[in-house]
């Protein structure tokens, strides 16, 4: 089965060209293969303007500016990434964790055991599979989080489509973090840009109620092998596997919402087609009730905006299977 470690990580070859290296006192973080992090130290000089916003929390937290190399690759491959959407996103602002205390010293001494444990379980000198990735979570989300770590109380919230967890999207995809960042009162949306060890990912369906890997051979989710859109950290895994490395915030014009209902407009299919409700009424008279239960359930998550329209189809195919869906559409084209 093909699983997706050998794929490339952009980010994480770029970052590690920064001549700086992620430390705090006398402990810094090495790489899976001993490269130097990404980001200077608490102590490094920035230059250039820095856009005038609050720091997030007060806690081990800086503010880089432009002219800074983390800074101004984040901000370049983040835009980038977006494509059209860029012009929508304005003053993006970008905080380093500074890893400040002795909590955080340890948590970023088990995150290098976690990485050398994974390459030893992966043969010897194997690939534990490290990425940066985005995770969207509130302000005070994220503050529970750079205070005390991950936890119920600072657990990002999601759909639950692919199990319990925390669901990141790949760095060079950053655009459904984007859809999940809920603006604070000021209208300031906020990402985290974290490191993950994934090691041997398998594929989660849609609907799947996992909470840990689903054997010892396996040690992440994601949503398609090949090309995956999402990462899933298993609840079990959360403060070994994630480290929450930068803080990206910013606000987004008015028009954000409306560009992206245009995105799902323009997805809207050109063969035949049946409206949902119309297809969720035929469905009842050959799908048993528990099954028809679920597909409304996620029928009304999609309307409320909790998953995408993709993925209301994953799960309806896999309740109905294609058979089934292509004899309904068919039938409904005919009438």
């Amino acid at each position: 089965m093909a699983y997706i470690g050998n794929q490339y990580n952009h980010l994480e070859k770029d970052l590690y060209k920064a001549p700086t290296v992620f430390s705090s006192g006398s402990t810094s973080l090495d790489t899976a293969n001993d490269k130097e992090s990404v980001v200077s130290d608490c102590e490094s000089g920035v230059s250039g303007p820095c856009f005038d916003q609050p720091s997030l929390c007060n806690n081990g937290l800086i503010q880089l500016c432009s002219g800074d190399k983390a800074h101004d690759l984040i901000t370049r491959r983040f835009l980038s990434s977006l494509g059209s959407m860029a012009v929508h996103i304005k003053d993006l602002t970008i905080q380093k964790n500074c890893f400040a205390g002795v909590t955080w010293q340890a948590r970023l001494q088990s995150f290098q055991i976690f990485i050398k444990a994974m390459e030893k379980k992966c043969g010897g000198g194997g690939d534990a599979n490290v990425k940066y990735a985005w995770c969207a979570a509130t302000r005070d989300e994220i503050c529970k989080i750079v205070e005390h770590g991950f936890g119920h109380c600072g657990l990002p919230k999601n759909s639950g489509l692919y199990g319990h967890g925390i669901y990141l999207s790949p760095d060079d995809s950053p655009m459904e973090s984007v859809k999940n960042a809920v603006a604070d009162k000021n209208g300031v949306r906020y990402l985290m840009l974290c490191r993950v060890i994934l090691g041997k990912a398998e594929l989660v369906q849609p609907g799947s109620k996992q909470c840990h890997p689903s054997s010892d051979e396996f040690d992440s989710g994601v949503d398609d092998l090949s090309s995956p859109k999402k990462y899933v950290v298993w609840s079990t895994h959360l403060n070994t596997h994630i480290l929450p490395e930068f803080i990206v915030s910013f606000r987004a014009t008015s028009s954000l919402k409306g560009f992206l209902g245009m995105q799902d407009r323009l997805k809207m299919p050109t063969s035949p087609w049946i409206s949902f409700p119309a297809l969720i009424s035929t469905l009842s008279t050959y799908l048993p009730p528990t099954a028809m239960n679920l597909i409304s359930k996620y029928y009304r998550d999609h309307k409320d905006k909790k998953i995408s329209r993709h993925e209301l189809i994953q799960l309806v195919r896999q309740f109905a299977g294609d058979k089934l869906l292509i004899a309904v559409i068919k039938s409904s084209r005919t009438k």
